[in-house]
């Protein structure tokens, strides 16, 4: 028996998707421009007349509309929101073809490029990318939009370098980049030069002196909302992160730390520390500062010590905190470790006590010292002043005694010229120290052992200095 063969024609595209035959092809363009300068707004503009005038005078097109990002990099579309919304609308049903200039203007990443189009194409969804005129439901879209799509990646990989090499010779020249929407305290004039905001100056200055007053990140904050004080952001809600951001911010003295983070991928766009994988540079005075060098000295020389507060825990972290009186300032007679604060008790019968945190976490091998109750510390603490007080002169007196003789060795081998010249060279090492730590990552006991010398070295010639001025104004 002869075998048979009819031949049943493939539907129409439109007729799979449920519409008349003789309807319209649902037309959109997709435009994009990688800045947000003038010249380029102004090729957007010219790329969305040009669609709107194109697909609407087709008579087999239905206009859908345009879709355009402005300013958006195109390494990755995460953030192009109306890409994202124009493959929502594709896959909601709402198109058929889109236009575009470019695979450029679509995607400079291959991957993305390639899988959108895949994604479109199993829903009858054509691209046509008009410069290389490519039709992606033709048969050799694939293949050709590979080649492309990689050699646009590679034009954007060339575009990054070159970016990266004028930011770097920037960086060489001394040239600091600030986003000053975020940065509290300064401005832009329109010369493009950082300028000082004065009422936001002082919240700056609040915050470092609070701080170096003993106070908690959380305590600033505390104040800080209380008194509806607005953070960089123009926020009113504070956070611990917005405090640290600033108290180690070397920009609020007046110079300025470059390339503390780079970018690893230029597709990604993803930014991570660096740790000296690529160099630094440190630009001093490079516009007015708001605090002294020695105020932020001394701010970092404060985070050091609450850091050496810092005890036994089971993550390896805790937070200094000045919640309460004895916070930070008692210490272990046994091992030397300090001591933290917790409650004990059922319910009602809860009270607070103090213990070493060595014993707490290593027990009585590691250090027999039991806990103390709170209120005995505070009764102890009140004898002790009461004590201070009601002596006080003979207090002082042995107190001054003690301070007289460890410094009568001493005291006049140097002259006020001899004393001021050595504090200017201290206060240079130390800001040597710090730039540094910031350039390459001391290791931390190193760095805090060698800042608490240079520290406890100024604080001696100043009261060397004090006491010569005192014995001048007597004569």
């Amino acid at each position: 028996m002869r075998k048979k063969i009819e031949v049943i024609p493939a539907k129409q595209i439109k007729e799979l998707r449920g519409l008349e035959p003789t309807a319209k092809t649902r037309v959109c363009a997709y435009c994009r421009v990688s800045t947000d300068n003038e010249d380029q707004l102004s090729s957007l503009e010219a790329q969305i007349k040009f669609y709107s005038s194109l697909i609407a005078n087709n008579p087999a097109w239905e206009f859908v509309g345009i879709y355009a990002d402005e300013g958006i990099s195109g390494t990755n579309t995460k953030k192009r929101a109306e890409f994202n919304k124009m493959i929502d609308d594709c896959m909601a049903g709402k198109i058929d073809m889109i236009m575009t200039k470019s695979i450029s203007r679509f995607a400079r990443n291959t991957l993305d490029c390639l899988q959108y189009v895949r994604q479109l194409k199993e829903k009858n969804i054509a691209v046509f990318f008009e410069k290389e005129n490519i039709n992606t439901l033709d048969g050799r879209g694939d293949l050709l939009i590979s080649i492309m799509s990689s050699l646009a990646q590679e034009e954007s990989s060339n575009l990054s370098k070159i970016t990266r090499m004028g930011i770097v010779y920037r960086f060489q020249e001394g040239k600091v980049f600030v986003n000053h929407k975020w940065f509290l305290g300064y401005t832009k004039d329109e010369n493009g030069n950082l300028v000082i905001v004065p009422e936001q100056a002082e919240v700056v200055r609040r915050i470092y002196r609070e701080f170096l007053e003993g106070k908690s990140a959380i305590s600033i904050i505390k104040g800080l909302e209380k008194d509806g004080i607005k953070n960089g952001a123009g926020r009113t809600k504070w956070h611990d992160s917005n405090i640290y951001q600033i108290l180690k911010n070397e920009k609020y003295t007046g110079d300025a730390l470059l390339q503390k983070s780079y970018t690893v991928d230029f597709l990604t766009k993803k930014r991570v520390r660096n740790d000296g994988y690529v160099p630094k540079y440190y630009v001093e005075n490079s516009h007015e500062g708001i605090i002294t060098k020695e105020e932020f000295s001394a701010v970092q020389t404060e985070f050091a010590r609450r850091n050496n507060l810092r005890g036994y825990s089971k993550t390896g972290k805790s937070e200094f905190s000045s919640k309460y009186p004895f916070s930070g300032k008692l210490y272990c007679s046994n091992c030397g470790a300090k001591f933290n604060r917790q409650m004990w008790g059922v319910g009602k019968l809860k009270k607070p006590v103090w213990i070493c945190v060595n014993h707490k976490m290593n027990g009585d091998k590691a250090c027999p010292q039991k806990a103390m109750i709170e209120r005995q510390l505070e009764r102890a603490f009140v004898r002790a002043m009461n004590k201070v007080i009601g002596g006080k002169d003979a207090f002082m007196e042995k107190l001054m005694d003690n301070i007289y003789e460890s410094l009568d060795a001493i005291e006049h081998e140097f002259t006020q010229e001899q004393i001021n010249d050595r504090l200017a060279e201290l206060q240079q090492e130390i800001m040597s120290l710090v730039r540094l730590n910031a350039k390459t990552g001391l290791d931390t006991g190193a760095y805090d052992n060698e800042y608490s010398q240079l520290t406890a070295e100024i604080e001696r010639f100043r009261g060397l200095r004090q006491k010569l001025l005192d014995e001048e104004a007597k004569k």
